[in-house]
C-alpha cells in the first residue's frame, strides 16, 4: 500500500485580504469618529498602508482591519504590522501579509513532528511548504492534531491530504 501524505503550508487568499481591506475602508469612511481625521487604508504595492492624523486613530484603523480579517477566516499571524510612524502631519502604519513557511520555521515544525509525533512519520521541506508522509492515515491525523495544539508564530494550513 502506498504512503499517505499531506502538505503543511502557510498561504493566504489574496482576494479575502482584499475583501477585508475594502470592508475596513468602507467602515472607516462611514464611522462618525473617523470624520475629519483623514483616516484611510489601502494597498501600497505589496503592503497595506493605514493613515490618520493621530497615533490613536491609525491604531484604531489597524484594529478594524484585524477584525475584518478574522471575520473572513484569515489568521492574524499572517499579518505583520509595523509601529505607527509620524509622516508630516499624519501617522502611518505599514503592514504586510506573510506567505510561505521559511526554512527555519519548517525545520521547527519538522522537529516537533520528529520529537512528539508518532513513529514512522516523515517530514520533508519542499520549498516553502512541508510534506508529511506515513503508512498510516491515523498517524497523519495525530500529527495534524498535535500541530493544531502547538502555538507557532505563523499560520499553518493542511492541504493535499491523501
Amino acid at each position: 500500500m502506498a504512503d499517505s501524505s499531506f502538505d503543511i503550508v502557510s498561504k493566504v487568499e489574496r482576494q479575502e485580504v482584499d475583501n477585508a481591506l475594502n470592508q475596513a475602508s468602507k467602515e472607516i469612511s462611514q464611522r462618525y469618529d473617523f470624520k475629519g481625521v483623514g483616516g484611510s487604508i489601502e494597498w501600497s504595492g505589496e503592503r497595506i498602508e493605514m493613515r490618520a492624523n493621530s497615533e490613536e486613530r491609525v491604531k484604531a484603523i489597524l484594529d478594524i482591519f484585524q477584525g475584518k480579517l478574522v471575520k473572513r477566516g484569515i489568521s492574524l499571524k499572517a499579518l505583520e504590522a509595523g509601529e505607527p510612524q509620524a509622516s508630516g502631519k499624519e501617522y502611518k502604519i505599514f503592514a504586510t501579509i506573510q506567505e510561505g513557511i521559511s526554512q527555519e520555521n519548517a525545520k521547527k515544525v519538522a522537529k516537533v513532528i520528529r520529537d512528539e509525533g508518532p513513529k514512522g512519520v516523515k517530514a520533508q521541506v519542499q520549498g516553502d511548504e512541508l510534506r508529511v508522509t506515513s503508512k498510516s492515515r491515523d498517524h497523519l491525523q495525530d500529527v495534524i492534531a498535535l500541530l493544531k495544539g502547538k502555538d507557532f508564530d505563523f499560520a499553518l494550513q493542511f492541504v493535499n491530504y491523501r
